[in-house]
Parts: structure tokens; sequence; C-alpha cells
């Protein structure tokens, strides 16, 4: 690729990734403020108008179409700029195509939310879909960055192997934590969060009657512990067994950091959900970190994938 090219590829790709998060993060905003028809249950119009009126709940929902609108267009011209000037990395004209594909599959989600009414189940997918899309945006970014600075795919093959099953166990903690982070979708759209409260005990028990709120609260929650020990091992491995890695050191270092800010907004979430003026913004630090956590899971299973090949085989 030529040095223009390579140089608008990470610039658009960048872009694209902030609006993906800011759509991301203007989602869980619209449902923690019951927003979602601000603009009743009219699609793409606002209370049959181009703009709406000025209440806060129209304009919340509207500002986060017109912002996820602009990811999608976003997401088009990514794609097509990296199927253009960026035909020897497929890896990244692939991570373009899963970043079009969820966001279309994300916005139809939304519209239909807005129109017809779903199921917490099909809206708790929503949001899983539109970390996928933020992550896929993230690993074109990164992959765009990497061709910059390092010229092509040749650098992982200067860097120590890694074993398969390290492989493995990065590529199960990624999918863990996308399963995990449905759970916690589930749990808003049900309106379960108060199902447990207390922590580290839900309602005083170790094991409370799994019925109702209580029980999918509880399961998220079973989940999110399960979680922890899993990165708390990847983070050791990385960190311990990978030393001539510097890059995958930082990677496990910021995994079992994040983890560990994870669990004290979770806990901000039990000590705030009587102050609603806070809560909101405690779930929405909550969702952020996760959000960060899962994209860096992607972008470090990519990686392993790359170091558990032989040397030599990542060469274009």
């Amino acid at each position: 690729m030529k040095l223009k090219h390579i140089k608008l590829l990470k610039w658009v790709s960048f872009v694209t990734t902030i609006f993906m998060f800011f759509a991301t993060f203007g989602g869980g905003v619209v449902t923690r403020t019951e927003s979602g028809l601000g603009c009743g249950n009219e699609w793409p119009l606002c209370h049959g108008k181009f703009v709406p009126a000025h209440t806060l709940a129209s304009l919340i929902e509207y500002s986060h179409r017109i912002v996820s609108s602009t990811a999608g267009l976003l997401a088009v011209a990514t794609f097509v700029l990296f199927w253009l000037y960026s035909k020897k990395r497929r890896d990244l004209q692939i991570f373009a195509l899963l970043t079009l594909i969820f966001v279309i599959i994300q916005g139809a989600m939304g519209a239909l939310a807005v129109v017809f009414s779903q199921s917490p189940p099909v809206m708790a997918l929503h949001l899983g879909f539109a970390f996928i899309s933020l992550a896929s945006a993230l690993m074109t970014t990164l992959g765009a960055r990497q061709e910059e600075k390092f010229g092509g795919l040749e650098r992982f093959d200067r860097l120590p192997r890694v074993s398969k099953g390290f492989r493995n166990l990065v590529w199960i903690t990624a999918i863990y934590s996308y399963v995990v982070v449905y759970t916690g979708a589930f749990v808003s759209h049900t309106s379960s969060a108060g199902g447990c409260s207390g922590f580290p005990l839900c309602n005083g028990e170790v094991v409370p009657q799994l019925s109702g709120g209580v029980g999918i609260a509880f399961m998220h929650r079973a989940a999110a512990f399960l979680l922890v020990a899993v990165v708390a091992v990847l983070s050791h491995y990385a960190y311990r067994h990978h030393k001539n890695n510097r890059e995958m050191q930082v990677l496990g270092l910021s995994a079992i950091g994040l983890i560990i800010l994870q669990v004290l907004s979770g806990v901000g979430l039990m000590l705030t959900m009587n102050r609603p003026e806070v809560y909101m913004f405690v779930v929405l630090a909550h969702m952020t970190i996760i959000a960060v956590l899962f994209g860096m899971l992607c972008y470090m299973s990519y990686v392993v994938w790359r170091l558990a090949k032989p040397a030599g085989s990542n060469k274009l």
C-alpha cells in the first residue's frame, strides 16, 4: 500500500471507531433514561418530524439515531476504502466487513425496537451486536496503525511464538466475556438490576431463590465472578510466560486492571442503586469498562492467532 493510502485508512477507521463507541455509549444512555420511545413508535422520523420537539427523551433518542447513522455511513466508507486500497490485507478487509455487517444489524434491530416492541432477549442482542461492531472497528484501526508503523505482518514473525494452549485460553476468555456482556444486557432489559442487593452476597444469601429478577441478577453476578477468575489466569500467563513480548505483558496487565475496575463499578452499582442521579453514571461506566475489555480481548485474540503460527508464515 502507498503511504498516503495507509494514512487515509488509519484515520478513517479511527474516526469510525470513535463514532462506534459513542453509538454504543449512547445506546446505554437511551436504555438507562428510558428514552427509547422518545420519538414515539416512528423511525426515521421523530413524532413525524425530521427535527424533534425539544423534550429530553426525544433529544436523547434522536441524538443517538444521528450518531448511529453517522457510524453506519462511516462503516460503509471504511469498508469501501479498505476493499480498494488494502487488497493484500485480507484480515483488515474482513474486520471492516464485520463492522459494516453488525452496524447494519444493530441499526435494523434498533429501528424495529422502536416500531415494534421487542422481547428482552432480543434487545440484549442489540447491545451484543454493538459490541461486536465496535470491536471490529477497533481491530481495523489497530491493523491500519500496525501497517503504517511496521509495514506489514512480518513483525509477527520477529516476535516469540505462543503456545496453542495460551491461544485457546485467550479465545475462550474473549468469547466468554461476550456471554457476560449479554447477561448484563439481559439484566438491564428485564429491569432485574435490583434483584440482588448487597455485595458479595445476594440478598444476604450465598445462593438466593433463583426466580424472577433475583435469578436473572444472580446469573449475571455468578457469570461475572467466573470472568474475573478466567481473566486473572489469562493475565498471569500473559505476563509471566511472555517476558520477551512486551505487548503481550501490557495486554495481560491491562486485562487484570480493567476487570478490577469492572468489579469496583459493579460494587458501585449496589451502593448507588437508590441514588438515581449517581446510579446512571455508574451504569454507563460499568458498560464502558467492559466494552474496552472486550475490544482488547478481541485484539489479543488476533495477536495470539498470528503468534501461534510457525515463524515465517505471516509474510504477505
